[in-house]
């Protein structure tokens, strides 16, 4: 049997202590009593809202093979007998082994970093290299100080390419976690207005970001945006930090992988790339100038960690958009149907431009609407009355005439549309929930944005429960 980790390498690693007869080793690891597999290790973690260690029970009897728990945690668990390793701290451990499986692997690492586009930009990659070796990579959006080491711990010692989302709400939360991943290259796909409500402007968010150059290893590269107003800050702290190796992408004559022209179709795009001074045509099977981008920096990456460029260049024809990330669906509805795009996981004032200008390139049916169903955008703190507002015109631009609104937040830019803009407002999702699936018909393009906490995938849900997938599913 292959292992992810032999026991013995497991408890050095954590400098852990054995209670009964363990494994010789484990095939996974896993921080969810209810997904965990046979093989698998569970770490009884104690998060902001629930402790692992309840759930230890659970755990052992759908299959996990070892646990590891906190030593103070010891008597509250003298019902479950598993195998278990003893540590001082089930985080603090799950470090120590994601620092491990970083010491113990060759593997080309790439992290990514920015205020919009990380976890699309960390799928492409994913996408992208897997013809050219073997690939790990962030499972969703495990950024954060938990995501990244258990990331980290279940990187196989075989892996030819690592590739991790790192993010942050606020300064101070990207080094730690940066340093340890120590990338060989290091995005950070762009500087936009999010998480404004702990930041008081974008030199302040650009800092933050700017910490994921701090863990690159010695000789490593850093890849910019150079069409964003932070390019020349960014690289300024490159330059501080001793970075030999900068590189840019982008639409201005001046990036190193250049956009040198775009055609977005519905459901997918044509991509002119100069690329080490030739340009190429690349298929992209999903949507949007933004994804294009995207794709600019994973390419750029590629690149850098010596990946086939021609197969990386194929797979993007079949790249798909992800679930709350511009999936697409076409739904049937009486004896038509209407299209679904699903931006629901997440939004800020930078996303919102892209989803709008994404439904405004959508091909519409002659008797169908483009409906625009917005949530609130979370974190803008004092700025967030007026980039709900401000949103009034990007949609004015686009052509929007049907606008959706919930949340407290949206009554802002419920007050700033015109008259000529068929606004429906709810103060909740669940009333819009039910508005927009009793109100959708035959022919519209309808798209969903908004923050993730607001609840808005339920408006998603309930449209796919309420009207059946046609045979071509995703578009």
């Amino acid at each position: 049997m292959s292992f992810l980790w032999t026991t013995s390498d497991l408890m050095a690693a954590m400098n852990g202590r054995p209670m009964g007869k363990l494994p010789e080793g484990i095939t996974g690891i896993s921080i969810d009593s209810r997904s965990i597999d046979t093989g698998e290790a569970f770490f009884a973690i104690k998060g902001d809202r629930v402790d692992g260690h309840d759930y230890a029970g659970i755990a052992v009897a759908n299959g996990a093979s070892l646990l590891v728990v906190s030593e103070a945690k010891l008597p509250a668990l003298g019902r479950v007998t598993a195998p278990m390793i003893v540590v001082d701290d089930v985080l603090d451990a799950m470090v120590r082994l994601g620092c491990a499986a970083r010491d113990r692997s060759a593997a080309k690492i790439i992290a990514v970093t920015g205020s919009v586009g990380k976890t699309t930009t960390k799928e492409m990659l994913r996408h992208i290299l897997a013809p050219s070796g073997r690939v790990h990579a962030s499972v969703a959006s495990f950024n954060n100080h938990w995501g990244v080491p258990l990331t980290l711990s279940r990187m196989p010692e075989n892996t030819d390419f690592g590739i991790f989302e790192i993010g942050m709400n606020h300064a101070d939360e990207i080094r730690p976690l940066v340093k340890m991943v120590r990338p060989h290259v290091a995005i950070i796909t762009t500087i936009a207005a999010a998480h404004l409500g702990n930041f008081k402007n974008l030199d302040e968010i650009s800092a933050a970001k700017a910490e994921i150059m701090e863990g690159l290893v010695e000789d490593g590269h850093v890849i910019l945006n150079r069409d964003n107003d932070q390019f020349e800050t960014l690289e300024k702290a490159a330059t501080a930090l001793g970075i030999a190796h900068v590189h840019s992408f982008g639409a201005s004559a001046k990036a190193d992988v250049r956009m040198v022209e775009f055609s977005g179709g519905s459901s997918d795009a044509v991509l002119w790339a100069a690329v080490e001074g030739q340009t190429l045509e690349i298929q992209i099977g999903a949507p949007g100038r933004h994804i294009a981008e995207n794709a600019l920096a994973a390419l750029a990456a590629a690149r850098l960690v010596g990946a086939d460029m021609q197969a990386a260049v194929t797979a993007l024809a079949s790249l798909q958009p992800e679930k709350g990330r511009g999936a697409r669906h076409r739904l049937s509805i009486g004896a038509g149907s209407f299209v679904l795009i699903d931006e629901s996981y997440n939004a800020n004032p930078a996303s919102m431009l892209a989803a709008i200008a994404l439904l405004s390139d959508t091909q519409l049916a002659d008797d169908g609407r483009r409906i625009a169903i917005l949530g609130d955008m979370l974190e803008m703190g004092e700025f967030s009355d007026s980039v709900h507002a401000d949103l009034a015109q990007p949609l004015i631009d686009a052509g929007i005439r049907d606008v959706w609104l919930a949340g407290p937040q949206m009554a802002h830019l419920r007050d700033a549309l015109p008259d000529d803009i068929r606004v429906e407002y709810r103060e909740n999702v669940d009333e819009l929930k039910d508005f927009a699936v009793s109100s959708v018909t035959a022919g519209d393009v309808v798209m969903v944005k908004s923050s993730k906490g607001t609840g808005c995938g339920r408006i998603v849900s309930a449209l796919l429960d309420a009207h059946p997938v046609l045979a071509d599913g995703k578009r």
